[in-house]
């Protein structure tokens, strides 16, 4: 089973992942349309899907728009769920926001596709966050979900509310949970999305970045190309649903990617600081991920070198950068 001429929908579709998904999904011939709500400082760029604009359809709405999402819905084939709150950092400051939109929002998905459309296969986009700090490494599926913030206990409940669906009303359903992931499209105002992507932006300013501990946390970092060829092998294979998969692959330290960073671009420094009050509370260390199980069933394994992805995303950012800073 294929995506040619398929009818596909993806939640947050001009966001970072969304974006870089929606012109593969064209490339392979499917029929794709855009839900995103461009809520500010979420990451929704409409020029993320310049090069297919003309080849999608692109609707500007919230999840929490029951009418509008429920004619989104109907006669699609399957669905990229990939809109919500990716801040750790707001999830504390606005613990009400991060529900409503992390929780209250994918039921609303969930409950649009039982009454509309319940043979449409969703992919959720899961979180490495939801382990919190790890007891063991490589962390497993099977690791104890100890979350270090509200955005992470409430991927863990969105994530079983797709799981529950898929049992109970037999919606096909599956959750990729998603490690450090960088590259093109990824919105360059701020680090609360994650600081892989502000790492660059700062040594492209020449500004020197502030690596907080001793730098050495390890990230399991994926370049967003091979994330979106892992949401293509989970849409059409017919044993995922109702499973659960780790992304990962590369292991680096945050010096060693910001070295690669200064090297790749022939310029920049860094310098380690203590940890700010906020940031060090919900610091979850050092994390890798076995990515077994996703490699067994699906033959999936990150393909992008770490160097290759920097030198990409780095040559994205200087020949667009009027539209992301």
């Amino acid at each position: 089973m294929g995506l040619k001429n398929k009818n596909v929908l993806i939640t947050g579709g001009l966001g970072f992942i969304g974006s870089n998904l929606a012109i593969k999904l064209v490339e392979l011939g499917a029929n794709v349309e855009v839900y995103d709500s461009l809520i500010k400082n979420f990451g929704g760029n409409t020029f993320n899907v310049a090069p297919v604009k003309s080849k999608l359809i692109i609707t500007i709405a919230d999840l929490r728009d029951v009418k509008r999402l429920k004619g989104s819905v109907k006669g699609k084939a399957f669905i990229f769920n990939l809109a919500g709150n990716l801040s750790h950092i707001d999830s504390m400051k606005d613990p009400f926001m991060d529900i409503d939109i992390n929780c209250r929002a994918q039921l609303c998905l969930l409950e649009a596709c039982r009454e509309n459309n319940p043979t449409a296969k969703i992919i959720f986009a899961g979180t490495r966050n939801q382990y919190g700090r790890a007891l063991y490494m490589p962390v497993d599926e099977k690791h104890l979900q100890e979350p270090t913030d509200i955005n992470g206990i409430n991927s863990i409940a969105a994530e079983k509310y797709h799981l529950l669906y898929n049992r109970i009303y037999k919606i096909p359903a599956v959750s990729l949970r998603m490690t450090n992931t960088f590259g093109p499209r990824h919105q360059m105002a701020h680090s609360r999305q994650g600081v892989l992507n502000w790492f660059i932006r700062l040594i492209m300013d020449n500004k020197q970045v502030e690596l907080y501990g001793d730098g050495l946390q390890i990230r399991d970092v994926n370049y967003v190309d091979d994330v979106v060829e892992a949401l293509v092998l989970a849409a059409i294979s017919k044993k995922t649903s109702g499973q659960i998969y780790n992304l990962g692959g590369h292991p680096i330290t945050l010096k060693e990617f910001v070295q690669e960073i200064i090297d790749t671009l022939g310029k920049g420094s860094f310098k380690v600081i203590g940890f700010p009050k906020d940031r060090k509370s919900i610091e979850i260390g050092s994390y890798v991920a076995d990515i077994s199980k996703i490699k067994e069933d699906l033959g999936w394994e990150p393909r992008t070198h770490t160097a290759d992805g920097v030198l990409m995303t780095i040559n994205y950012y200087l020949k667009n950068k009027k539209k992301y800073w």
